[in-house]
């Protein structure tokens, strides 16, 4: 079963927000429906075992991963290209309430491992009936360029989790 996905027009904005305001909102909001119970979905999230099937969009690996799953632990991967370019993002952990939500620190790290503007990311897992109800949201970026680029990024990676879940 192919999850729904929809990019939220309230949370985060509050009611009655319009979608042309919230299209120049620097932050990302991602809900999706999983065909999967949430502790597995919490697991795929948190476990470096599982990641390695998803992380990161179509066409990437994840030749490394690194996760200290605990508040204040750090997590680290690489996403290799088909390319062969690395891209590595790091973070801590700054809230772990298993299997109902995550919320870390995001960046990217260049070349000499100095990091990039920094988000938070928060993901939440709902139990819906033996599905999981998965809403991300990522704040505060430094454009709505960075946001939709991250969306895609997401979404790609998203539509990856769906099909490791189905095999899991």
């Amino acid at each position: 079963m192919k999850p729904s996905r929809v990019v939220s027009q309230k949370e985060g904005f509050g009611a009655g927000t319009s979608a042309a305001k919230e299209s120049a909102e620097p932050v990302l909001v991602i809900e999706r429906i999983f065909d999967a119970p949430r502790s597995l979905v919490f697991k795929a999230w948190t476990e470096p075992q599982h990641l390695v099937h998803w992380y990161g969009p179509r066409g990437f690996t994840l030749p490394s991963c690194t996760v200290d799953l605990r508040p204040g632990g750090a997590w680290r991967s690489c996403m290799l290209s088909s390319e062969g370019r690395e891209y590595w993002v790091r973070g801590v952990f700054r809230e772990i309430v298993e299997p109902e939500r995550l919320v870390f620190t995001y960046a990217h790290e260049n070349e000499g491992g100095a990091l990039g503007h920094e988000t938070l990311v928060t993901v939440t897992f709902e139990d819906r009936a033996g599905k999981t109800r998965l809403t991300l949201r990522q704040a505060v970026f430094e454009s709505v360029k960075e946001r939709d680029a991250h969306r895609g990024g997401w979404n790609s990676s998203l539509d990856r989790l769906v099909e490791y879940l189905a095999k899991a």
